[in-house]
């Protein structure tokens, strides 16, 4: 049974003419003819009564007809949704972040994504830098925001944000009043980090900036969140190096010293899987490096 031999019947079964059925679907009488009986020879019944005067319907031919409309509608539907898929109007995107990005990087990304793609379904998961690696290596991820310095050989990575990096401290900390603060200042204080079991490339690149300011930090407390680390700054566990964008909602409980540029900067990229095929999973990566302003390149 083909398509367009139930597409036949239906033109026929509607004007219960053949030779109308045939000029509506440009074909000639016989082949039209010709497709009707093979697709009453493959179902085994007859669906048309036909003489030189008239067309009927069979009663089997009646509830075929409907049966014909609701699939042709389907295939069109299909076909359809199929095109859309293809140009990346409609799909699913499994999407995961650190929630170090959650305030200031993602949000906006997503809007503007669902903006121009109100079709596709965006499932959206906070998961550590490690386990988005993992999720997107065993294909139970489509994208992931995470802090870098991450690279993989089965991963594509794109730089969508900069930002500096602040020191934090408990408040009243006597360094918080120092009119010239600098990194070296820290080197006799406790530190709580951002855990290198969870995102190892951001913690061994906060470790190099303590290293080149001359001291290697004494870390009292690891943690797996930097919101956490912040917590525990703000009740003395220790001081903490963070992106500066994660105090945008908690610096009231810590002292902030901004550091320079110079000593580095904080970068979040989006990840896929170097050898991904979809176009929705491309133009979700092209539209958060616009939104980012950074040119394109990959890790």
């Amino acid at each position: 049974m083909e398509l367009k031999q139930i597409a036949s019947f239906v033109a026929v079964a509607e004007r219960l003419s053949f030779v109308r059925a045939a000029e509506a679907l440009n074909l000639s009488q016989p082949a039209l003819s010709a497709q009707i009986h093979q697709l009453e020879q493959h179902i085994g019944v007859r669906l048309l009564e036909r003489n030189r005067r008239v067309v009927r319907l069979t009663d089997a031919g009646a509830v075929f007809l409907l049966e014909a409309r609701d699939l042709l509608a389907r295939a069109k539907a299909a076909g359809d949704r199929a095109r859309k898929a293809a140009h990346g109007e409609i799909g699913r995107l499994r999407i995961a972040f650190v929630f170090s990005a959650a305030l200031e990087v993602v949000p906006q990304i997503v809007a503007d994504f669902r903006g121009k793609h109100p079709g596709v379904r965006l499932d959206l998961v906070n998961l550590r830098t490690v386990n988005q690696v993992q999720g997107l290596l065993d294909e139970s991820l489509d994208i992931g925001f995470l802090r870098l310095p991450t690279s993989h050989p089965q991963l594509k990575i794109t730089i969508i944000h900069r930002e500096p990096f602040a020191a934090i401290l408990p408040p009243g900390h006597p360094l918080a009043a120092q009119p010239h603060f600098s990194l070296e200042m820290l080197r006799d204080e406790p530190f709580v980090s951002y855990g290198r079991e969870w995102a190892p490339g951001f913690f061994d690149g906060t470790m190099r900036m303590c290293a080149e300011a001359g001291f290697s930090p004494h870390v009292v407390q690891e943690t797996s969140e930097m919101y956490t680390a912040i917590a525990l700054t703000a009740v003395g566990v220790g001081v903490a190096i963070v992106p500066r964008s994660v105090l945008s909602a908690h610096s009231h409980n810590v002292e902030v010293r901004p550091l320079p540029e110079s000593l580095g900067v904080s970068e979040i990229g989006v990840a896929t899987r170097a050898s991904e095929p979809s176009s929705l999973v491309h133009s979700f990566v092209e539209l958060a490096r616009t939104h980012g302003g950074i040119p394109a390149s990959g890790l």
